[in-house]
């Protein structure tokens, strides 16, 4: 939750920037904050409003408030308030805890957004002991502070008829509307690129919608229980995915959405899928492989989100669809329409997320999946996030195809340089007494507790609307289960580990737990076999002095563990052109129809960053070359595409995807790269690495050729020389010659 970013940050200075800006004009303004969901959107508010007012240089003062749909200004409040106990810069309260019917300076006052946005709220107009916004309002704003207004999940509340009415009595000198799909506009715009957050390892790259489906598959059964199998199968190909790579603890989980339009519906589905999971599949609440999450019915929620938790099938509706987060969630069953396509983005979010905050450089495990019988007509799928998301084309190899066998690489991860060997336990040990740790902790802790909602409704008339769906009358707190106390201690690790960019797997979470246990038998004389629960306990409710301990540990750990270049390695397989290739709705196919192409059809990108001239020239030149038999288009992921190892200018293995591979008629294979300017001159080191590779392999006996090509006069040169030289005339280059 709490790691270190590079979009993150990025955003937080853009956003100080901006609301800095529009605090020296006159009147109000907003500011439209768009991040993906996934990307965290809450903490990095929560750490740009800490900065906000506590790098201030001038003598101005503020009062906050934070509103969101349903009840997700409860989830908000508890996530601030965590971010916030140690520091304490920003108070959080609810109504109730409000003094003096005013907001205090640095205090923000969390808010229902439905529950106020109603012509007839109490709340809102004047009564009898002047407990009402307006006052509360007018208050604060006596005292000399300023109100920055939080509008959480906009989209939410962007179409309800009083909500500028509203915002105009709350009297705010910046609006901050927060949402993966705003609708508000605004001059003042943030936004966190798709991209980013999927180069952090935070969310998969894309959806993949009813992927491999087939008519003649049905074989007389049910629509429902069609696309109930085919998510199924592919739930156990993702398994089996995870066992192959070592991570047998991840157990993907199946999503499954319930209707929600009327009582009767949602009624008659949830029986009817429940009875065909058990008789057809044998899942079921019982033998614990199915968990139930609706208003009036949970069941084996306990530990879901845990990655290695034995439940394969969670049935829910669209109360889950906000502030619910399960890493281990891959794949979206869908039985009905999608009324809003914001809703459906929402949704799908609910998948985006990874299992370890790291992506696997495998496709399968990088991606997600929806599975639906709705027609087609009826997804709609405009909104931009949503086309980055979801695979709706798919090329596939021509049959006519014959092996080629080449070698491709990849690279290899040196994981070993960031996962903790027995030697860290001594150095925790030492860290642990050389700062006192044992007199930093509170022992005599006996409870860390949960807070439960109890005695939810789901008002089912209400869904699509602004008004709102589910309701929860009040909460419980909980002491945590030994369970899940573990989970939690663990996450802790986890989180520590991931702050100290240390790969956070089993083994190392393993390795400061059982340094964790040393500590408190040396030091305390408290057996771990005989008292875990109360350990976990006094560590959880003590974060701050182990954090502390754990990454001094880490630093000096660091010293003696230096890290290791990653590898460049032969993949286990020779490499062929794919059978298929899924593209999503930012492609489009090229007509007309291309003669050489070797996957049909050809999608290329509508991008116009993504599109450059020069190679749609040389596949036309490729495409109409009578010694062509045909071509392929490279990628730049996993073992899908090709690669050759060069080593770049700090002499570290890196892998270059060249753009085409080229079968010719004499049984030759071509292997280019088209550039242009200032990509031709700066290729130097992927250039040298692919000549080397050429011919280390037609040593071997391959009849490989090809090299960086550049467009010049009407024809196309080549460079097949080492060290690769680049100038604007060309000297040296010779024209392609096939």
């Amino acid at each position: 939750m709490y790691k270190d970013l590079d979009y993150k940050n990025t955003a937080i200075k853009q956003l100080l920037v901006k609301a800095n800006e529009l605090l020296e004009e006159s009147g109000s303004d907003s500011i439209v904050f768009k991040a993906p969901t996934g990307a965290g959107k809450t903490i990095i508010m929560a750490d740009f409003l800490m900065q906000f007012v506590s790098e201030r240089k001038d003598h101005r003062t503020f009062s906050f408030i934070w509103a969101a749909p349903r009840k997700l200004h409860t989830q908000s409040k508890e996530k601030l308030e965590s971010f916030y106990k140690d520091n304490r810069i920003l108070e959080c309260s609810n109504i109730e805890e409000l003094t003096d019917k005013k907001i205090n300076e640095n205090e923000i006052l969390f808010l229902n957004w439905e529950s106020i946005n109603k012509k007839d709220n109490v709340f809102i107009r004047e009564n009898e002991n002047d407990f009402n916004l307006t006052s509360i309002i007018n208050n604060t704003i006596e005292e000399g502070r300023e109100i920055i207004l939080v509008i959480d999940e906009s989209h939410h509340t962007a179409s309800a008829e009083n909500t500028k009415g509203l915002i105009e009595i709350m009297k705010p000198k910046i609006t901050i509307e927060v949402s993966a799909t705003p609708h508000m506009t605004s001059d003042n715009i943030v936004k966190v690129k798709f991209e980013n957050v999927v180069k952090e390892g935070m969310i998969k790259e894309k959806v993949s919608l009813n992927p491999e489906l087939k008519e003649d598959k049905l074989e007389g059964e049910g629509s429902d229980e069609f696309i109930l199998k085919e998510a199924l199968k592919k739930r156990e190909e993702l398994k089996k995915q995870f066992e192959k790579i070592g991570k047998e603890f991840i157990n993907p989980l199946l999503l499954i959405q319930l209707p929600d339009n009327n009582s009767l519906d949602f009624t008659d589905k949830k029986e009817e899928i429940e009875n065909l999971l058990a008789k057809k599949f044998n899942i079921t609440t019982a033998n614990g492989r199915m968990a139930v999450y609706l208003s009036e019915d949970k069941r084996n929620l306990e530990n879901i989100s845990k990655n290695d938790n034995e439940v394969e099938v969670l049935l829910f509706k669209q109360a889950i669809a906000l502030g619910w987060d399960c890493p281990r969630a891959y794949i979206l069953v869908l039985f009905r329409e999608w009324h809003s396509e914001n809703f459906s983005i929402q949704t799908v979010g609910r998948i985006m997320r990874m299992p370890e905050i790291m992506r696997y450089d495998i496709e399968e495990l990088d991606k997600g999946y929806v599975y639906t019988n709705i027609a087609n007509n009826n997804i709609k799928i405009e909104e931009e996030l949503a086309r980055n998301y979801f695979t709706i084309y798919t090329g596939k190899r021509t049959e006519t195809y014959k092996p080629i066998d080449i070698v491709s690489y990849h690279i290899m991860r040196q994981r070993e340089s960031t996962r903790l060997d027995p030697s860290f336990i001594t150095i925790f040990l030492k860290h642990a007494k050389k700062t006192s740790l044992k007199n930093k902790i509170n022992t005599k802790v006996s409870k860390i507790t949960d807070h439960i909602p109890i005695d939810g409704i789901i008002h089912l008339e209400n869904v699509g609307t602004v008004a709102e769906s589910v309701e929860i009358y009040g909460n419980i707190s909980l002491a945590k289960t030994t369970t899940e106390l573990e989970l939690a201690f663990k996450y802790f690790i986890q989180e520590a580990l991931h702050a100290g960019e240390m790969f956070p797997e089993q083994r190392s979470v393993g390795r400061v737990c059982t340094s964790i246990y040393h500590f408190f038998s040396e030091e305390l004389k408290m057996n771990y076999e005989e008292v875990q629960r109360e350990i976990m306990t006094i560590v959880m409710s003590s974060k701050q002095a182990f954090t502390d301990v754990i990454n001094e540990s880490l630093k000096e750990y660091k010293l003696t563990h230096p890290k290791e270049k990653n590898k460049a390695v032969q993949n286990d397989e020779l490499w062929n052109v794919p059978e298929k290739i899924d593209f999503n709705a930012n492609h489009k196919e090229r007509k007309p129809k291309l003669k050489k192409a070797i996957m049909n059809p050809f999608y290329e990108s509508t991008s116009p960053s993504k599109t450059w001239e020069t190679e749609k020239n040389f596949i036309d030149f490729l495409d109409n070359h009578k010694e062509v038999e045909w071509w392929f288009k490279n990628g730049e992921r996993d073992g899908t595409y090709f690669a050759v190892p060069y080593k770049d200018e700090q002499e570290e293995d890196q892998t270059f995807y060249v753009d085409f591979i080229v079968n010719f008629k004499d049984g030759r294979i071509g292997l280019f790269d088209t550039k242009s300017g200032w990509t031709a001159k700066d290729a130097g080191t992927r250039a040298d690495g692919l000549q080397r590779y050429i011919k280390e392999q037609n040593k071997k006996g391959k009849k490989l050729f090809g090299g960086i090509v550049i467009p010049k006069s009407g024809s196309f040169y080549t460079y097949t020389d080492i060290p690769y030289r680049y100038d604007k005339q060309l000297t040296d280059w010779n024209i392609l010659e096939i």
